[in-house]
């Protein structure tokens, strides 16, 4: 909504260009997130870093919540025209939730069942 609702609409831009709206500021303040500024080469804005900071949280913590939140923002940040930080902290909070909820799966044989339940045989 924030992309094509807010900083992609021709209607809030000429909006914009005649006055000062709610609106404007909130468009103003998204278009200076993901304009910040160049490391080495690739861009990074605001929505980038914290895309990256939160897959650095899901890579130090395996927890569900962590994952979910680098997936989260990197997503957003995507969205946003963040796309390498974006792209790199979704994939790595996917991966990590799959990690996460596998290891609190139990473990199953061919049939699904828990390997400590007896299956009655056929």
């Amino acid at each position: 909504m924030l992309r094509y609702g807010l900083v992609e609409s021709p209607d809030v831009a000429r909006t914009c260009e005649t006055g000062t709206t709610f609106a404007c500021n909130l468009r103003h303040a998204t278009v200076e997130g993901f304009i910040t500024g160049n490391v080495g080469g690739v861009r990074i804005g605001i929505y980038g870093w914290v895309a990256l900071a939160a897959a650095a949280l899901a890579l130090w913590r395996n927890r569900v919540f962590t994952a979910w939140l680098a997936a989260a923002t990197g997503l957003v940040a995507v969205v946003l025209y963040c796309f390498e930080p974006g792209a790199l902290a979704l994939l790595i909070g996917c991966l990590r939730l799959v990690r996460a909820q596998a290891d609190g799966a139990p473990p199953c044989d061919q049939r699904g069942a828990a390997q400590h339940e007896v299956g009655a045989q056929p």
